[in-house]
């Protein structure tokens, strides 16, 4: 309760000091004040415009995010059980890691429509961080424990089940929590620059085409709850699906 005081006197320290710089520069075309961000949003929550915009980018990043994530915890099983997956994964995985997003972006508008255009880019920029600290969870498997697995005998899947899930669990729900906010900030990029119809990008590049300042940083202020709302709801699955596995009554 009492990290959750210093969070929000945290918040209302950064919003008085908004304030008092969008009183400062007395342009609401350069900062607007928070009342005039919260009245912008207040009109647009109430459409039925706005909800289908925040479906349309919700639907699509998350799916890019739930499609990475799987494909990256295989990836990782099969890069740990075989050394030439590895190898062929490694510079596939650093071009990745180093490209430039909007370059992704652009080169996939040439590719893909634009309405799927935020999927494909979540997905690639969630796949590595997840691969790699999966890959890491993997071999950080106490070697003990396999030890004593091969001694034992136990079936691959047992051991899968008992002993790597537990072990790199940790580890994965780790790359969730940084490669969530990765998927919305470049999904929400390759919106704005793809501008498919419907989405939360296009209403941003609207707002600053057409200079309505306050409705920019309310549909940024949107992007923000529904990343940490997201965020928030995809870690407790996963921590509860973790403490599960490690055969506890509630998530860590």
């Amino acid at each position: 309760m009492r990290e959750k005081w210093k969070t929000a006197a945290a918040v209302l320290f950064w919003l008085a000091v908004w304030q008092l710089a969008a009183m400062a520069i007395r342009q609401q075309l350069f900062l607007p004040t928070p009342a005039s961000v919260l009245a912008a949003l207040a009109e647009l929550v109430p459409t039925a415009d706005f909800w289908r915009r925040v479906g349309f980018s919700l639907a699509r990043i998350a799916g890019g995010f739930f499609l990475a994530a799987a494909a990256a915890a295989v990836l990782a099983a099969l890069a740990a059980a075989l050394d030439t997956v590895e190898v062929l994964l490694r510079p596939l995985i650093l071009v990745v890691k180093t490209t430039p997003v909007a370059s992704f972006i652009i080169l996939a508008l040439v590719w893909l429509p634009s309405r799927n255009l935020s999927v494909f880019i979540s997905f690639l920029m969630v796949l590595p961080v997840v691969y790699t600290a999966t890959l890491a969870g993997i071999r950080h498997t106490d070697p003990q424990l396999l030890e004593m697995a091969r001694v034992f005998r136990l079936p691959p899947a047992r051991r899968v089940r008992a002993i790597y899930l537990p072990e790199t669990m940790p580890y994965f729900v780790s790359a969730c929590s940084t490669a969530l906010g990765l998927a919305w900030k470049s999904g929400v990029a390759a919106e704005v620059i793809g501008l498919p119809d419907g989405s939360i990008g296009e209403a941003l590049y609207q707002a600053k085409v057409f200079l309505t300042m306050p409705e920019l940083f309310a549909w940024t202020v949107v992007i923000i709850l529904a990343s940490m709302l997201f965020e928030r709801a995809v870690l407790r699955l996963l921590r509860w699906a973790a403490a599960r596995i490690a055969g506890t009554k509630e998530a860590v």
